[in-house]
C-alpha cells in the first residue's frame, strides 16, 4: 500500500475525530472512509495508533449501547488561542508555498510569522506527521514574479493604503517604453496570474488603472489625503479582465474539438462562462470578456483546437494574428 494512501485515510480519520465530541466507533470511523480505502477494523486501530505516536491525544470509552469509541482528547480539538482544530492548524503551516512569490517582502514575513505561531500549537511529533503531508499535496506556482527586490515599494505602498495617502510614482510603462511621473490614490494590491499590482486612481488619467508593482521605479508618499469611493468594487472593477488585461467587455462564443474539450471542460477559465456539451464530445462556451490582446493569445494557445464562432472582429484578429506567426517561421 502506498505511503500516501496511509497518509491520506490518516488524515481522514483525524477529520472525523475532529468532528465529533461524543467520540467514534471503528466502525463509523471506518464508514467514514472515501470508498477507495480500505475500512478493515485492525487497519483503522492501526492508523488510530500511527496517529498518537505522532503526539495526536487520543482516548478510548467505553460508552452504553455503543460499546468502545475513540475521540480527541477535550481542549486539544480547538486550540484555545488560536480556535484552529489540528487539521486547520496542519493545513496553514503546509500552505507556506503559496506565498514564495513575496518572498523576502514584509508581507511575507509577517504572514510567514503567523504561520510559524500556529505551528507551535502542533506538538512536537505532529511536525514529522506535517512533513508526510508534504508527499501528498506539491504547490505549483506557475510562471511568476519575484518580489525580494521589490520590498520597499510594497512596504510604502501598503503604509499609503492604510493611511489612505496619494503616492507619486515614476512608472516605467511597457507598452510605450516610456517612464512618466503619476500621482495616484491607492486602492488595493491585487495579486494575479503571477503578478502583483496596484489598484489605483491615477491622475493624470483622471481613472482607476493597473500599475504592475514591479515596474514601479520610485514610491513617495505624500502628505494629501484620499477616502476610497464608496461605490468602488474590486471584483467590479477587475471582472472584465480573461487575466489581467480590461477593454470594452464583449460576448465570445467558442467551440473546443473533442480532444481540447477533454481538459477545457472542468476548468474555469472566468467567472462569466457557460458551458454545453455536446453529443459529438465538442464543448461550446460562451465567455464574457475584455476584447484585448491577451483574449487572442489565450486562444492561440489551444493550437488550433477551438474555433470563435463569434464576434467576427474576433475571428480576424485571430486570423491576423496567425498570419504574423506564420509570417515569422
Amino acid at each position: 500500500m502506498p505511503r500516501n494512501d496511509q497518509v491520506t485515510r490518516q488524515w481522514h480519520l483525524l477529520r472525523t475525530l475532529e468532528a465529533s465530541r461524543e467520540g467514534v466507533t471503528l466502525q463509523r470511523l471506518a464508514d467514514g472512509l472515501p470508498a477507495e480505502f480500505t475500512r478493515h477494523p485492525r487497519t483503522i486501530r492501526r492508523d488510530l495508533e500511527a496517529l498518537e505516536a505522532a503526539g495526536f491525544p487520543l482516548l478510548t470509552e467505553k460508552v452504553d449501547g455503543r460499546g468502545v469509541v475513540w475521540k480527541l482528547m477535550e481542549g486539544f480539538r480547538h486550540v484555545p488561542a488560536l480556535a484552529f482544530s489540528p487539521t486547520e492548524l496542519m493545513a496553514l503551516t503546509f500552505s507556506r508555498g503559496l506565498l514564495r512569490p513575496l518572498e523576502g517582502t514584509q508581507l511575507q514575513a509577517a504572514l510567514d510569522s503567523a504561520l510559524s505561531k500556529a505551528a507551535t500549537a502542533l506538538p512536537a511529533p505532529g511536525h514529522a506527521y506535517l512533513k508526510q503531508l508534504d508527499g501528498l499535496f506539491a504547490i505549483g506556482l506557475g510562471p511568476h514574479v519575484s518580489y525580494r527586490q521589490h520590498r520597499e515599494t510594497i512596504d510604502k505602498l501598503t503604509e499609503a493604503i492604510t493611511k489612505g495617502r496619494t503616492v507619486q510614482l515614476r512608472y516605467f510603462t511597457a507598452s510605450r517604453d516610456t517612464t512618466t511621473r503619476r500621482e495616484v490614490d491607492p486602492y488595493r494590491l491585487w495579486y494575479s496570474n503571477g503578478a502583483l499590482y496596484l489598484v489605483a486612481h491615477c491622475h493624470l488619467r483622471n481613472s482607476v488603472r493597473l500599475f504592475a508593482v514591479e515596474r514601479i521605479r520610485t514610491c513617495t508618499q505624500t502628505p494629501h489625503a484620499f477616502q476610497l469611493p464608496l461605490h468602488f468594487d474590486l471584483e467590479a472593477y477587475v471582472g472584465d479582465a480573461l487575466r489581467i488585461m480590461r477593454g470594452k467587455p464583449v460576448t465570445v462564443e467558442l467551440l473546443f474539438d473533442k480532444a481540447t474539450t477533454a481538459w477545457v471542460k472542468d476548468r474555469t477559465w472566468h467567472p462569466s462562462q457557460q458551458t454545453t456539451l455536446e453529443n459529438s464530445g465538442r464543448l461550446r462556451m460562451t465567455v464574457t470578456v475584455g476584447a484585448t490582446p491577451e483574449l487572442v493569445g489565450w486562444l492561440l494557445g489551444f493550437a488550433g483546437g477551438v474555433t470563435v464562432l463569434r464576434p467576427t472582429e474576433l475571428k480576424a484578429a485571430m486570423r491576423s494574428a496567425a498570419e504574423k506567426i506564420l509570417a515569422k517561421t
